[in-house]
């Protein structure tokens, strides 16, 4: 099992599916867990089950610079040092036609999606050039390889996720710094159960197994991947 132990670790949408089995994950390799959501009360309870495992608990809507600043600002007071960030926050809406498209169609998924992630790395890289390390896992999805109908915002979203973590895995690959995504198909949640109840669930990706990817994406073993896109489709 991977052991990060000591290892200070921001996991943003905490409260989400994927967030709490990154949780899960994370604190059986040993993680020390920084956990960030919109739901403090969500929080609360997470840091009541896992106890000294959770160090730092903060609400925050990433998709705005200053609360994001000051997230960071709290977390470095807090632990003098941020090892790992895993950019879980997102969303997902169908659309309509591009023509059809206003902005605010386009920005709610913009933001969630590539502005959160945005602002988190252009704020913890700081940080991590500082301390000589770092660790960054972003979520993008299946659907930013290829377009599909009436889905633009959330496919442009998330391809434009893949080619941030890309650019900055290039500026800081001489800094110790590795950047990755994880390309997710569709995952096995509570939410998509409800969406779509007569798919085979047996097809789709489970939260877990993502949560160990990124665990290992973390870990030493890993040092040497940087900007790698990472599919895990499971069988759909």
């Amino acid at each position: 099992m991977t052991d990060l132990s000591n290892q200070f670790v921001l996991i943003t949408g905490a409260t989400g599916a994927l967030g709490q089995a990154c949780v899960e994950t994370f604190a059986k390799a040993n993680a020390k867990l920084i956990l960030s959501s919109r739901s403090a009360e969500r929080l609360k309870q997470l840091a009541e089950q896992y106890g000294e495992q959770v160090t730092l608990t903060l609400s925050c809507d990433l998709s705005q610079i200053e609360d994001v600043q000051t997230l960071f600002k709290n977390i470095i007071q807090h632990t003098g040092r941020i090892d790992a960030v895993l950019n879980v926050a997102g969303g997902f809406s169908m659309g309509t036609p591009i023509h059809e498209l206003n902005d605010s169609d386009f920005n709610t998924m913009f933001d969630m999606n590539f502005k959160a992630v945005m602002n988190t790395c252009k704020t913890v890289i700081p940080s991590m050039l500082a301390q000589g390390s770092g660790r960054i896992i972003n979520v993008s999805a299946r659907a930013a390889e290829q377009g599909k109908a009436n889905m633009a915002p959330y496919c442009i979203s998330k391809s434009a996720v893949v080619t941030l973590s890309e650019c900055l895995a290039a500026e800081h690959k001489m800094n110790n710094i590795t950047v990755n995504s994880i390309l997710p198909g569709t995952i096995d949640t509570p939410t998509n159960r409800a969406d779509m109840p007569n798919a085979d669930f047996s097809n789709w990706v489970p939260c877990e197994d993502i949560a160990a990817a990124m665990a290992f994406l973390c870990s030493d073993q890993a040092k040497s991947i940087s900007g790698a896109s990472i599919p895990i489709y499971g069988r759909s």
